[in-house]
């Protein structure tokens, strides 16, 4: 199986850090322990070709991707995917819902620390974020205060799509 590799590691902690640069969050740092638990459990959800949450004590966001041609996902497709669940976010109804969860934990103000693993056999690829602190977090006031709109454009141009199949997992 596949792994992510410095080239991917790189590329998804700064889609994530330039999307949270547009709403007032700090950027993320990687964090090796959580990149050893995000790999265990992409290497686990390629083995039984299922897409899930493995419940642990941090945030977490889980992609899946097919290809019918052999392709490399790069790591900024996973990051997009989540971010785009903002069409569906209300920011003057600021709070937890099953289609936004992974954008709000992407840009969630108090998480600092992200790990991601990658699995792929060439055609199936499994992406995991994991997150410390968590977000999501739906205690009064706390979507208010980590979930900002944004001020800004993020500074790159998101990748084409339509090279890959892909299927976001639903907030359990």
């Amino acid at each position: 199986t596949g792994r992510s590799d410095s080239n991917f590691e790189a590329e998804f902690l700064q889609t994530h850090n330039a999307y949270r640069k547009q709403h007032g969050a700090p950027p993320l740092t990687i964090n090796k322990n959580l990149c050893r638990s995000a790999q265990e459990w992409a290497e686990h959800l390629l083995s039984i070709r299922t897409l899930m949450h493995s419940n642990g004590e941090y945030g977490e966001n889980v992609y899946y991707a097919w290809s019918s041609a052999n392709k490399k996902l790069t790591g900024r497709e996973a990051v997009e995917s989540w971010y785009s669940e903002i069409k569906d976010y209300n920011f003057s109804r600021p709070g937890f819902t099953s289609k936004t969860g992974h954008f709000t934990q992407v840009v969630w103000k108090d998480t600092n620390e992200v790990g991601v693993g990658l699995a792929t056999d060439g055609n199936t690829t499994f992406v995991v974020g994991q997150y410390l602190p968590a977000g999501n977090i739906s205690n009064a006031g706390y979507f208010e205060r980590n979930v900002l709109p944004a001020s800004s454009k993020a500074d790159f141009k998101p990748t084409p799509s339509g090279e890959f199949g892909m299927t976001v997992c639903a907030w359990m």
